[in-house]
Parts: C-alpha cells; structure tokens; sequence
C-alpha cells in the first residue's frame, strides 16, 4: 500500500472511529464479544435475521484473524454507514501484524496457515456486499467490509419484540 492511500486510510477510520463503536481483540473470549456487538448492532440496524447471521459469522472470523494470526491482536470497527438511498453497517479490521505477503493466495479458498478449512477471508467476502484489503509487511492488516440493508427484508418488521400482521 502506497503512503498516500495509507494516510487517506488512516483518517477516514480516525472519522469513523468517532461516529461508531469498536472492540479491542486480544484475548480469545473477545472474538465472542466481537459476535455480540455485530449481532447487537446489525440488528438495531434492522437488519433481516439471515443478514445478522452473515455479519456475526463474517465478524466471527475477522476477529479470529486478528487473535491468531497477528500475534497481539487488533480492533475491529462497526460503522453505520448511508450510501444515497441505502443503509449499511461497515466493519474495519485493523492491525499491526506481520501483514499478508501474499493476498491472492489467502483470498483462496482452501489455503490455510494454521491447517483449518481455508474459508476464512474468502468466506468473509462471500459474506458481504463490499470488501476491501490493504496489507503491508511488517506494518499490518485493515480489512474493510461493507453490508447493505436489502430494500425489502426477508422477516417482517417487529413492533416490542413482536412480528407484526398484514390486515386483509
């Protein structure tokens, strides 16, 4: 990643920072916190339950990644983000890890450096509406994702945690 694009980088998530909420992930049990917060706020979002579900597995392993892969963890950002008509939530993974020498090969499905299934990032992309990825050896990691609200969601709106009825 070229210096420019790092320091435009670094303050729009200085920004953003500031309009959402974060977690810090250091040690395992906070990859479960990570879950909860996605949950939490995709669905204050209202989100439908099947794109909670995408944003919360998606998290599930970006948090992963920043606890066994960078050697001391990162923090991931949860964003409320608008886009014209459209209403989303952006999640930011950022370290300060090793970074990714190769990322053509770990956006491949399969390959795997700690002897899993090899669908964690290619699984995160697949996950959600927009993904972006800028690593830099030595330096580390920012993942940056993006879910938008579908127009017309796929579970009917609640009202006090009960689903509310079409009249005939």
């Amino acid at each position: 990643m070229n210096g420019l694009v790092r320091k435009v980088l670094s303050v729009k998530c200085q920004v953003l920072r500031e309009k959402g909420c974060s977690i810090r992930i250091i040690k395992e049990h906070h990859i479960a916190q990570a879950r909860r917060t996605a949950r939490s706020e995709a669905e204050a979002l209202g989100f439908s339950s099947r794109d909670v579900s995408y944003i919360e597995t998606g998290v599930s392993e970006l948090a992963s990644n920043l606890f066994f892969h960078t050697g001391y963890g990162g923090v991931l950002f949860f964003i409320p983000v608008s886009d014209n008509d459209r209403q989303g939530l952006e999640i930011i993974s950022e370290d300060e890890g090793p970074g990714i020498s190769d990322i053509k090969l770990a956006m491949t499905d399969g390959y795997s450096t700690r002897g899993g299934l090899g669908g964690g990032l290619p699984g995160v992309k697949r996950l959600m509406d927009e993904f972006e990825i800028f690593s830099e050896i030595g330096k580390g990691t920012r993942i940056i994702t993006r879910k938008w609200k579908k127009s017309n969601p796929t579970s009917p709106p609640k009202q006090n945690g009960k689903f509310l009825q079409k009249r005939k």
